[in-house]
């Protein structure tokens, strides 16, 4: 029997803020970021999902500014581990490094303790990952963060992990166009009593139901440089789209619900965070957690993305690791 998993009590979807640190989006204004996090909380949204790389602090500080005076305090989650360096992001565990982004996203939030502290990527500088890990649960110690999480491991580093102290919670990629972890990792937390946290659930837009062929990309946008997004994946993403559609007229949802739901439905998946930059893209998805998708339902879906979560599996770990 599966343990009871950590966070097993947060609403089922969480807002995604990594567009909200103004870059590698194509521009964001923080009035509209504050916005859609007050728009969340108001819907009922009780977490939210940063990172201190996200705009190098700038999306930890939006947060805080949005918060600020709010009567109701969602949940806060973000992650350390990532330093970035010229035009790139190195994956650290040095102790030191960790202990300070943890106190450097503390101040940036305003807050005493961290609600959730996940380790971004697995450590490439040489550090031992039991190493940081265990400097991760000294956080905890510290009364620094309430649980700890890691975000992009695979089950044999996750076992490394859970040898020095449990996972609270594991942040994967899932979606109906990247289905990986739903064949390794998740059955791993299930077992295991982690919580699991998916993110892009709408594989960066592509899902929401909205995204064309017309949609002109720009500026620093991570989206320009992705295979997802480029022939023939991009018109094979939108064909699923279009399949997609009289499932989701039939559930009476729209696609970009009834995608999160399909992630949502996974045994041992526990919640979803799904980027919005503006209310109206929030409100598209905001009801996913109540979609009823029966077996039928789930299979129709599934199939009808499978062409295109073939060829995103096929993709080398490096084009997926574009996004944060």
């Amino acid at each position: 029997m599966a343990a009871v998993a950590t966070l097993a009590g947060i609403s089922r979807v969480g807002l995604g803020t990594w567009a909200f640190g103004g870059t590698r989006w194509g521009g964001q204004s923080d009035r509209d970021s504050i916005r859609t996090i007050r728009h969340a909380v108001a819907a009922g949204i009780g977490w939210l999902d940063t990172a201190g790389i996200y705009g190098l602090g700038h999306a930890e500080r939006v947060v805080r500014r949005a918060l600020t005076g709010s009567g109701e305090r969602p949940l806060v989650f973000t992650k350390g581990g990532l330093v970035w360096t010229g035009d790139l992001a190195r994956r650290v565990g040095d102790p030191r490094t960790l202990r300070r982004q943890c106190e450097e996203s503390l101040r940036r939030l305003d807050v005493e303790a961290l609600d959730l502290y996940q380790l971004h990527w697995p450590p490439e500088d040489g550090t031992p990952v039991e190493e940081a890990w265990g400097t991760m649960g000294d956080l905890v110690a510290a009364g620094k963060a309430r649980w700890i999480g890691v975000s992009n491991f695979g089950v044999k580093l996750l076992e490394r992990c859970e040898a020095v102290r449990h996972v609270d919670a594991v942040q994967v990629r899932l979606s109906l166009l990247e289905r990986d972890a739903a064949d390794n990792v998740i059955p791993w937390a299930r077992a295991h009593g982690s919580a699991v946290i998916a993110y892009q659930p709408l594989a960066g837009g592509l899902l929401s139901g909205t995204f064309s062929r017309e949609r002109r990309l720009r500026g620093d946008d991570w989206r320009l440089r992705a295979p997802a997004f480029r022939e023939p994946a991009l018109s094979e993403a939108l064909e699923t789209v279009e399949r997609l559609r009289p499932i989701a007229a039939r559930a009476g949802c729209s696609v970009a619900a009834l995608a999160v739901a399909w992630v949502l439905a996974h045994d041992g998946v526990t919640g979803a965070a799904v980027g919005a930059r503006s209310p109206d893209q929030l409100t598209a998805w905001a009801g996913a957690e109540r979609v009823q998708i029966d077996e039928v339902a789930q299979a129709a879906v599934s199939s009808a993305a499978m062409r295109a979560s073939r060829r995103r599996s096929s993709e080398s770990s490096s084009a997926r690791a574009s996004a944060c």
